[in-house]
This record gives C-alpha cells, structure tokens and sequence, in this order.
C-alpha cells in the first residue's frame, strides 16, 4: 500500500479533478461549503480501503474502536477471499487487499453513504464527517501526529466536523455530494496501490486470466515500492502540488475565490 500521506493527498486530488472537470454537471457547481464538506470525505475515504489491515494507518486512528473494526473487517475480508478464489488466485489469508479494495467495495460506500445522509441528514451527516475528518488528519499528518494520540485525533476531527456541520446546507443534492466524495476518496486508493508492486483486485469477481483476485497493475518497470524514494520524492510531492492546483480552480468555479478572479486556473 501507498503511505497514509500519499493516499490522503490522492483522494482530495481526485475530488478536486473530478469537480473541477465537470463544470458542466451538477457534482462541478457545488457550493463552496458542499465542496469542502466532500474535501474532507474524500480524503478521509481515500484511506478507508486500508480498514482490512490491523495495522494500517487507519486501523489506529480512533485507538480500541477503530483497531476493533479493523480486526473485523480483516476477518470478513479474509473469509470472501478463501471462498472467491480459483486456483490460480495465491494461497493467502486474504484479509488485506481483499474486499475493501474493489471497486464493488466503492459502489456501496457511496450508495450507503448516499442513502444514509439523506435519510437522517441531522445526524448521519456530523458523524460521517467525524469518522472521516479523523482519517483524513490522521493521514495527512501521520508523519507529525504521535503515533498512538487518538484523543488529538478526536478533538480535531471534533473541530472540522462542528464547523462544516454548521457552515454547510443539508439538502439531497449535498447528499449525493457526499456519496460521490466517499467512492471517489476510495478508487483514488485503488489507483495508487495499484501502481506498487503488489497491485490491486479493483475489478473482482470478474475473473482475468482465471482469477477473480487479479492484481490490477501497470508493467513492472512503471510500479513503485511503498514508501520508497519514487513515492516520497516525486509521487507524494506531485500529487499534494496537483491537489492544491485543483482545488483552487474547483474553489474558483464555485465562487469562492474572489481574489483569483482575474486569473484563469483551469485553461482548458
């Protein structure tokens, strides 16, 4: 897998291009407040695939409670795997890389997600912000926050949740928002364990070459080694520059920025 930092950067980059881009549909003509609300989740979603690994970055976020969940979802995860594979699937526990790692995965964060804030948008909405707004800070940060603090943990993510919660308008358009920034935060993980050496089972249980565990990946010549120098000097920097580019255009449309007004971010 690709460091908590990589991957935290990845998932706002990927909502920063996705709602930049698409100026032309409703996910591009966010509010500024709606936009930074799935800032947060996508970048706290980008580290959730990691849940299936006891000790993840994610898996010591929120102390007992967030390792407990690990340690179940790494039991399921274990259990789906040994039951899908072929033959030619390795002969492994399968708990991390498994389940959480596919695009099916995805598809029902997003559509839970979805269903869930417009259901009970008063509470649904601040505790989702919550558990990801502490994934996101652990993430990014993980290099700076003490390794075991999941009380510093709780009392920011406490801080971003109360003052998006109260800054931004619940409506079923910002619902869906919220879906799409939960799936978005989760292919972005996909996309970059995939170009490490192990790769990623995004396209299970399709089978490829006779296993529904297949290892998307690009040539070996164009993987990376986790946390090695190609992540940390070139990758890392790259995606966080591009993450702050897009985002400033995304910002921009949505009127945000009065004081870029006369520059054009996005010249495409």
């Amino acid at each position: 897998m690709s460091t908590g930092p990589t991957h935290a950067m990845s998932g706002l980059l990927a909502w920063a291009a996705v709602t930049a881009l698409a100026d032309n549909h409703p996910i591009g003509q966010l509010s500024p407040q709606s936009w930074a609300v799935g800032a947060v989740l996508a970048t706290g979603a980008a580290l959730l695939p990691d849940l299936d690994h006891p000790s993840s970055t994610i898996s010591r976020t929120f102390g007992p409670v967030s390792a407990g969940a690990s340690a179940l979802i790494n039991t399921i995860s274990s259990f789906v795997y040994r039951t899908t594979r072929t033959r030619k699937d390795s002969n492994r526990d399968g708990g991390h890389r498994g389940l959480t790692h596919t695009l099916a995965f995805a598809l029902a964060a997003a559509v839970g997600t979805t269903a869930v804030v417009q259901q009970s948008q008063k509470w649904a909405l601040p505790v989702l912000m919550f558990v990801f707004a502490g994934l996101a800070v652990r993430g990014i940060m993980n290099d700076w926050c003490p390794k075991k603090d999941a009380l510093l943990i709780t009392a920011v993510s406490a801080a971003i949740t109360g003052l998006c919660v109260a800054w931004t308008a619940q409506t079923p358009a910002s619902a869906a928002a919220c879906g799409v920034a939960v799936g978005v935060g989760c292919v972005a993980h996909y996309l970059g364990d995939a170009i490490t050496e192990q790769g990623c089972p995004i396209l299970w249980p399709i089978p490829l070459a006779g296993k529904t565990w297949f290892p998307v990946a690009p040539p070996k010549i164009l993987r990376m080694q986790t946390g090695g120098t190609v992540e940390m000097a070139v990758v890392g920097p790259l995606i966080t520059i591009l993450s702050v580019w897009l985002s400033a255009a995304a910002l921009q449309q949505a009127g945000a920025l009065p004081f870029l007004a006369g520059f054009d971010l996005l010249p495409i």
